[in-house]
């Protein structure tokens, strides 16, 4: 039998322990006699020889001699009342929680944790830390499972409890993880590839970042197709124009320059016109503005022949779908390119990649991302070479933090100011972008932090008020912009802190790859010596009630999570409108059209019967001839199914023109 003592506020608490079990315990104390320190009745403080459970102290005395007495710590008093028996104790390292429920376990480096100033064991340690939780809100069992891990791995409550006490927040205590910047592999100097050396002077590179090497080394001068994926501001954007302008100068045709959004797209048009404005012309394709405002004004020249044509996705595209064609296209650069896998615009990128194929046979094509799943496997279905280089240029730190939604506000405008208070090793200040779900969010946080430091930016802002900020943040004279998706997709704005509000757009969680696109804003190269991205997810918090996860799981899961194939989703509505499209620049040739399908990423589905039944095409001797119904279903980016929506609620008509005025009583007659 082992004996435990332990002191216990002036007393010592006395455990009978089997190996297994506690059998019985008690409670004692000790005063200091003529004959030394005794056992005491603790109801009279006076040495009493029965004061163990109504044990005679001879009895006590006893069964100490014959155990194995251990004790938590070396206490005089009670080493010397035991010397004074002849008892030599030996020290042991007990959870003191356990000790209070009646329970032995002793600590080791494997099952115990730092509770303050002592050490106690991981269940007690874990019982704390989930009653923390409990007075919080609900965490679900993902949450419950990652701090689990996490006091696995820090052996620390305290730094765990961090994580859920913001307001004690210390930066080490909410660190997630850190991605190492990792040294840069050997670079050859501008003028040392093979590039015109006109271009070269007007580069505005001196030397090659490592992926840009890579690319190079891979074939991109010598006109093979890649895809290369690399962390935001690794210098992905110069591949396209190493490429771009070699085939340019060299007589090969024009350059092409794809991205998804439309304040992308005016950024890279001003770029490239500024850059290189005496050596090639430079135009802008984006969707126009119905109202001819000054701010909803096309930002530059809009002609598809000059020889850089900078556009959107969709804005390129609309001009195949009215039947025009590109040509002399020598390179094709699609930027942000996980973006064949969104539901609403995948498969349209994916149409129109295939279209510009077919137009455009001899044509490089480049494709870049920073965050893509499986991307050997994409490759091989673009028929590109792959370049990865994985490592980022600078180290990025990811913290999370758990807090109510309503002390988010107070905590991102004190990091937005301790931010914009640093400065860089390069002289630059440290900038954040705060992301969020909505827009009216947006300027709720801007308000908060501060108007003379941060701005809201979102598609519902002109692109005058765009720019505005645009300016205002790469001059530093903002700390921060606050924006729902507008700079997800790669507007490059140099911050070094990236903080998320929110992990949802709209009502709809953030998938892994935008996740990562979004944190990938944080840290430059050229401007900061770290990035660095916060997470404040709200226990139990979510934005849809048809969703099951909770803010701070989808936190854990998007830290933890591995990104999927990139596939563009095909159903008989997305299959319809990219076979009308084709159907356009192939002028209705059903083997060419076949040919062209054969080369997008995803699969479609057999369309043409519907089509042929519904009288949107004619199918004879192999040749697809497309009423004027199904020309305005591709030229206006719909399928089969809306289209029969629209339709059916104007009964049997068939002219575009008829329908359209149809609707418009219809409208008319409901508003009287």
């Amino acid at each position: 039998m082992t004996v435990i003592i332990a002191p216990q506020r002036g007393a010592y608490k006395l455990l009978m322990f089997d190996g297994r079990s506690v059998r019985e315990t008690g409670v004692f104390e000790l005063v200091k006699s003529s004959r030394g320190y005794r056992p005491t009745d603790l109801k009279t403080k006076q040495p009493n020889r029965r004061n163990y459970q109504n044990v005679p102290t001879k009895k006590l005395i006893e069964r100490l001699r014959k155990a194995d007495v251990r004790i938590t710590k070396p206490d005089p008093a009670l080493l010397a009342f035991l010397g004074d028996f002849q008892i030599t104790p030996s020290t042991v390292d007990l959870c003191r929680i356990c000790l209070l429920e009646d329970r032995v376990t002793a600590l080791s480096k494997k099952n115990a944790a730092k509770f303050g100033r002592e050490r106690i064991c991981l269940e007690c340690a874990e019982r704390e830390i989930r009653r923390e939780m409990g007075y919080l809100g609900r965490f679900g069992d993902r949450s419950v499972q990652h701090v689990r891990s996490l006091l696995e791995s820090y052996r620390d409550v305290d730094r765990v409890l961090a994580l859920l006490q913001p307001e004690q927040r210390e930066k080490g205590q909410t660190l997630f993880d850190r991605l190492e910047a990792v040294r840069p592999i050997e670079t050859a100097h501008i003028t040392q590839v093979d590039v015109p050396p006109a271009f070269a002077k007007v580069s505005g590179v001196e030397y090659l970042t490592p992926v840009q090497q890579l690319a190079v080394n891979a074939g991109l001068l010598e006109g093979e197709d890649l895809l290369v994926v690399s962390a935001t501001a690794s210098g992905k954007t110069f591949i396209g124009e190493m490429a771009g302008m070699k085939n340019l100068l060299e007589g090969r045709g024009r350059l092409l320059f794809l991205v998804p959004l439309v304040a992308l797209a005016n950024q890279k048009y001003l770029r490239f016109k500024e850059r290189y404005k005496d050596l090639a012309t430079v135009s802008l394709q984006v969707g126009a503005s119905r109202l001819n405002l000054p701010e909803t004004r096309p930002v530059g020249e809009r002609s598809t022949r000059a020889q850089i044509v900078v556009g959107t996705y969709e804005g390129l595209d609309t001009v195949f779908r009215n039947g025009r064609d590109l040509k002399d296209i020598g390179t094709v650069v699609i930027d942000e390119v996980q973006n064949l896998e969104e539901p609403e615009r995948g498969h349209r990128l994916d149409g129109l990649i295939a279209r510009i194929k077919y137009t455009s046979p001899n044509a490089q094509f480049l494709y870049l991302s920073a965050t893509i799943g499986a991307p050997s496997t994409l490759a091989q279905k673009l028929g590109a070479r792959l370049v990865r280089y994985d490592s980022r240029p600078v180290p990025l730190e990811r913290h999370l933090i758990f807090t109510e939604k309503k002390k988010k506000i107070q905590f991102i405008t004190t990091m937005v100011r301790e931010e914009f208070a640093r400065r860089s090793s390069k002289g630059y200040r440290g900038q954040t972008i705060v992301f969020t779900n909505a827009r009216a969010r947006c300027h709720t946080l801007a308000d908060a932090i501060g108007a003379n430091i941060a701005r809201p930016y979102h598609s519902g802002l002109t692109s005058q008020e765009r720019r505005q900020v645009e300016d205002l943040f790469s001059s530093q004279k903002i700390a921060c912009v606050v924006t729902t998706a507008a700079l997800a997709a790669g507007v490059d704005f140099p911050a070094s802190q990236v903080i998320f509000d929110a992990l949802a757009m709209g009502i709809k969680w953030l998938t892994v790859q935008e996740f990562n696109q979004m944190l990938g804003r944080a840290g430059r190269p050229d401007f900061h010596d770290e990035g660095k991205v916060v997470i404040l997810a709200e226990p139990g918090a979510t934005y849809s009630r048809t969703s099951k996860a909770t803010e701070e799981e989808m936190a854990i899961a998007l830290l933890k999570g591995e990104m999927e194939e990139v596939a563009p989703v095909y159903g008989v509505e997305e299959s319809s409108e990219e076979f009308a499209a084709n159907a356009i620049v192939c002028k209705g040739d059903g083997a060419e059209i076949r040919r062209m399908e054969a080369v997008m990423v995803g699969t479609t589905e057999p369309v043409l019967d519907l089509l042929v039944s519904r009288r949107l095409v004619r199918w004879q001797k192999g040749h697809v001839d497309l009423t004027d119904l199904a020309m305005v279903m591709a030229r206006h980016f719909i399928g089969v199914e809306r289209l029969l929506l629209i339709k059916d609620l104007v009964g049997e008509k068939d002219d575009p023109l008829d329908i359209l005025a149809e609707i418009d009583c219809t409208v008319r007659e409901e508003r009287g």
